[in-house]
């Protein structure tokens, strides 16, 4: 399985064949390469306007509402969140949705945690069980920052986290930047990579979490 991280909720995750891409975006300040999926899934009441999202080749099969799916042999569950929310209770005052998802992909179970910006409900956590890959948002306002961030981690204990929704050079959005979220967990200064490519289960950690920071590729 291949990860790849394009900034803000953006990624491609390829495996056995079959490509999803999440929240494909445009009119944020950089500037995404040329994309093709099977599957899309839009994520991001906030970043996900008729405007602001950008065209992906190959006729995917488009998913942008909570409930369980089976596309090309890839499960998918997608979960009700919100952004801005400070704490659990305000999650019924909050008015901005994002959609967490679940994929299933080849053995792998990557957790795509949108624009979240709040920690997890118990049956949010529930939901989400037992993670391989974490796409976890650090950069604060519009979204969790590093230090709640660390705390749903925390909720989940995944085996590897993809730090993402942080700010990058060329962008519009006002977030903060990685470092302080890499020097919580322990990993300041981490090398990051263009991508992740796991081969196969056993390279996966075992009681314990790896933080792995991936360069945005861009246009």
């Amino acid at each position: 399985m291949e990860i790849i991280w394009h900034g803000n909720s953006c990624f491609t995750i390829k495996d056995k064949g079959v490509t999803i891409v999440t929240d494909p975006y445009t009119n944020l300040g950089t500037k995404l390469p040329d994309l093709k999926a099977d599957i899309l899934t839009l994520s991001d009441e906030l970043i996900d306007t008729k405007d602001n999202v950008a065209p992906v080749a190959g006729d995917p099969k488009v998913i942008s509402w909570p409930g369980e799916y089976d596309v090309k042999e890839v499960g998918i569950e997608g979960y009700n969140a919100f952004h801005f929310a400070k704490s659990e209770e305000d999650t019924k005052k909050a008015n901005c949705k994002v959609v967490i998802y679940n994929f299933f992909i080849n053995g792998y179970k990557v957790c795509h945690l949108s624009g979240l910006g709040h920690r997890l409900t118990s049956e949010l956590t529930e939901s989400i069980g037992n993670v391989d890959v974490l796409l976890v948002p650090v950069g604060g306002n519009l979204v969790i920052d590093y230090k709640k961030a660390v705390e749903v981690i925390e909720q989940i204990e995944p085996k590897i986290v993809i730090p993402m929704y942080y700010k990058i050079p060329g962008s519009k959005l006002e977030l903060s930047g990685v470092e302080e979220f890499m020097k919580a967990v322990g990993k300041p200064g981490a090398e990051a990579l263009d991508s992740l490519d796991i081969k196969k289960k056993e390279q996966l950690p075992i009681d314990k979490t790896d933080y792995i920071v991936l360069k945005p590729m861009l246009a």
